[in-house]
């Protein structure tokens, strides 16, 4: 029997800019969790770099948690595997409210020789985004999506550490 994935769940968002908080936010909660030892929950918040090098600690699985435009009504939350070889088109649909962005972040990690296993996205239409004098806290909406996020990843886990997967994954 094989040993269960190492998983980095990674939020990312700038609190500072309203629903760009969604990944942090998700992530801050999942921390007070008690999940399975194999997994490793952090916020890297704006830092990239940090992401990237997270990234190459030998982890099989990575779950990415940001905003997300997608053009669906605001708090609809996605799980998405981005296809790592489209790189490009995937830009387009990511948000980049923020000085992070995903797609850099895994355009270093292919310059540095590594790309993820496994990389799943859990996104989260926003209903405001890009607030000119800042925001903290997140809108109603996006609060709320809050748990449903942290469920899916909850579920996404378990299938993972079980090798079944029950979700239904979009491709990105």
């Amino acid at each position: 029997m094989s040993r269960p994935p190492k998983i980095l769940v990674a939020g990312i968002g700038n609190i500072f800019l309203g629903d760009d908080a969604f990944g942090s936010e998700v992530a801050r909660r999942l921390m007070q969790e008690t999940l399975p030892g194999q997994v490793q929950v952090l916020d890297f918040g704006i830092r990239s770099y940090d992401l990237a090098y997270a990234m190459m600690d030998d982890y099989e699985v990575t779950i990415l948690i940001d905003i997300i435009s997608r053009g669906e009504p605001a708090g609809t939350v996605y799980l998405m595997k981005p296809d790592l070889q489209e790189l490009e088109q995937l830009d387009d649909k990511v948000a980049d409210a923020h000085s992070m962005n995903v797609v850099r972040v895994l355009q270093m990690l292919r310059a540095l020789g590594r790309t993820p296993e496994k990389l799943y996205l859990i996104g989260c239409e926003p209903a405001t985004l890009e607030i000119e004098d800042g925001q903290i806290g997140l809108s109603e909406t996006v609060e709320a999506a809050v748990p449903r996020a942290m469920e899916m990843i909850r579920s996404l886990i378990n299938d993972l550490l079980n090798e079944s997967p029950s979700m239904e994954v979009e491709p990105a």
